[in-house]
C-alpha cells in the first residue's frame, strides 16, 4: 500500500489513493496505521478519490480515531502539496472538493507554501449546529469543569468552539478541550481553540482537534480563530495566528470568507506493509 507523508507546522498526515486501498480503511485500520507505535505514525490520512474529471480533485480526511472530518486547513495544504510533486496541477489555482464544500488552493515556492480559500465562516446555531434558538452564537458563556468561560461558534465547514483568554497553555486545553469537544452543545462535537488575542493583527493559539485530541497547529482552527477575533472587534482583516507549531497567515474580509497561507513540508514516501493490517497486539501485552 503506497503512502506519502507530509506536516504542516507540525500536523502530519499520509496521503493515500483511494484505489490502492479499496475497502481496507476502516476505522480500526486508519487507527493501527495512524498508532505512533504499532502503525506508522500520522494525525490523519488524507484519501484521495477518483474522479471522471481529471481537474476535479477530491479528498476525504479521516481523523486518527478513525473518525472523519469535514475539512482540514493543514491538511488542505498538504493534499494540495501531494498533487504537485506528482504534477498533477501547476502553480495556477485549482478546486478541491472536500466533504465540508469546496476551496481553492494555489501552490507556491516549488510546493513549499500554499494558500486555500477556505470558504466562508458562519456563526449561526443551525449551521454550527449548536441547540437552542435561532440565532449567532456570540460570546456566550459555558461552565466547564467549575469554569465560566467565554465562547463564539463558527463553522467552516466544520464545527469550531473558539474561546478568548487572557493566556494561553497547552495545559488548559488538553484538560478543557476533551470536555468542550463533547459538550452536548455541540451535537456533532467540536473542534476547541483558546485564543490569546495580542494585538490587532496576532493572536495566539492552544488547539484540542475533534478525532485528533491535542495538536501542534490546525489550519481550520486558526481560520475559525481569526474569523472570530474579528468579528468579535479585537482584530483587524489581516491576522498573523501563532500555534506550537509555527504560524499562518489568515486574511478574513468583511463577508468572512477566509484566505489561509501557509509552509508544507514532505517527510516521507513508501510502502505500508500487509502486516499493518493485521493485529499486533495480544491479550496482556
Amino acid at each position: 500500500m503506497q503512502f506519502a507523508k507530509y506536516q504542516a507546522l507540525g500536523n502530519d498526515c499520509l496521503v493515500v489513493e483511494r484505489d490502492d486501498f479499496v475497502e481496507l480503511l476502516s476505522p480500526t485500520v486508519v487507527r493501527r496505521i495512524c498508532d505512533r507505535h504499532f502503525g506508522i505514525g500520522s494525525d490523519g490520512i488524507l484519501v484521495r478519490e477518483p474522479s471522471s474529471d481529471p481537474t476535479e480533485f477530491r479528498v476525504r480526511i479521516l481523523n486518527p480515531d478513525g473518525s472523519e472530518a469535514e475539512k482540514s486547513g493543514n491538511g488542505l495544504r498538504i493534499f494540495a502539496r501531494y498533487l504537485w510533486d506528482r504534477r498533477l496541477v501547476s502553480d495556477a489555482p485549482f478546486t478541491v472538493v472536500t466533504p465540508g464544500g469546496e476551496v481553492l488552493c494555489r501552490v507556491h515556492e516549488q510546493g513549499r507554501s500554499v494558500t486555500v480559500e477556505m470558504g466562508r465562516v458562519c456563526f449561526h446555531s443551525g449551521e454550527i449546529p449548536v441547540p437552542g434558538p435561532p440565532r449567532e452564537v456570540i460570546r456566550e458563556t459555558m461552565e466547564i469543569a467549575g469554569q465560566a468561560l467565554e465562547f463564539t461558534a463558527a463553522t467552516i465547514g466544520n464545527p469550531h468552539c473558539v474561546i478568548l483568554r487572557p493566556q494561553v497553555s497547552k495545559a488548559e486545553a488538553t484538560l478543557l478541550g476533551p470536555l468542550i469537544e463533547t459538550d452536548s452543545r455541540f451535537p456533532n462535537r467540536t473542534n476547541v481553540q483558546f485564543m490569546q488575542v495580542l494585538d490587532r493583527a496576532n493572536i495566539r493559539i492552544e488547539i484540542w482537534e475533534r478525532g485528533a485530541g491535542y495538536t501542534l497547529a490546525s489550519g481550520s482552527s486558526s481560520c475559525a480563530a481569526a474569523a472570530v477575533a474579528k468579528k468579535i472587534g479585537l482584530c483587524d482583516s489581516t491576522i498573523t495566528v501563532h500555534m506550537p507549531g509555527g504560524s499562518l497567515a489568515i486574511e478574513v474580509d468583511d463577508n468572512f470568507l477566509v484566505r489561509m497561507t501557509g509552509p508544507v513540508g514532505k517527510v516521507a514516501e513508501g510502502k505500508l506493509s500487509d502486516e499493518i493490517f493485521q493485529s499486533t497486539r495480544t491479550a496482556g501485552a
